[in-house]
């Protein structure tokens, strides 16, 4: 790490959030906040460009995550991370173990001073080299169950638990046994991290559980129809058809 103050960049899609973290580390004389990005783009380009010490990384945000920035710029090319998170619980112990630090809102003064003093020792003791195996290592994992908050209820959704999953603008709706929640992630963030052998994008706006698919019947102009045990019926393209064969590894 340099002698002089750490760099940090702040990215947050939440305004008040930004200007709170913008306070907390305005009171440690050696840091210099040296940008904010209110975007996952915004973010990969800052990072680029002002090449921080430390960002302070958002992991809900619509279009690009605070993951999908990781893969974006390259693990390899991260600065250290402590990522912020508003209700992804689920993803907690791969952050204990992957990241420096997370900050869980809402968190206190007490909880970011800790954060903030364990990156401190991060860059003055640890290899950035071995930080970025840890980015690439997490970045490698599957979602194992999502958490979804609603209306004051908290409900933990176990990713085989999973019918399909349905796209509704800058959120997902997660169909599960009849019932529908809905997740602030797109759909092309959620695809990523999950395991390509169980789940299939049929097309644009549906990924089904393959284990839920129990026929599939011709439809117009070379489309198909699959049909889960729900019912469900979601249309699936030619092309879609061709590589659906091969991952189940038998015609259909």
């Amino acid at each position: 790490m340099k002698t002089n103050r750490i760099r940090v960049l702040i990215v947050d899609d939440e305004p008040l959030a930004r200007a709170g973290l913008r306070h907390l580390l305005g009171q440690d004389p050696e840091i210099a906040v040296i940008g904010e990005a209110t975007d996952g783009a915004a973010a990969v380009r800052a990072i680029n460009t002002l090449l921080p010490d430390l960002v302070l990384l958002d992991v809900q945000m619509p279009e690009l995550t605070g993951l999908d920035v990781v893969r974006e710029v390259g693990a390899d090319n991260m600065p250290a991370v402590v990522f912020v998170t508003a209700y992804d619980e689920f993803a907690l112990h791969a952050f204990e173990v992957d990241a420096i630090d997370y900050l869980l809102k809402p968190f206190d003064d007490e909880r970011f001073a800790q954060a903030l003093a364990r990156a401190k020792r991060y860059l003055r003791s640890v290899d950035l080299a071995e930080l970025r195996g840890r980015l690439g290592s997490l970045i490698g994992n599957y979602y194992q169950r999502l958490v979804v908050k609603s209306a004051g209820s908290t409900h933990f959704i176990r990713v085989p638990d999973i019918d399909w999953i349905e796209a509704a603008d800058y959120y997902s709706k997660i169909h599960v046994g009849g019932r529908a929640h809905l997740i602030r992630e797109t759909m092309s963030s959620i695809e990523e991290k999950l395991d390509p052998r169980k789940f299939f994008r049929v097309h644009r706006s549906a990924i089904v559980n393959l284990d839920r698919i129990v026929e599939m019947q011709p439809f117009v102009r070379g489309d198909y129809v699959l049909i889960l045990q729900d019912g469900t019926r979601l249309k699936l393209t030619r092309s879609r058809r061709e590589r659906l064969e091969e991952i189940l590894g038998q015609a259909l």
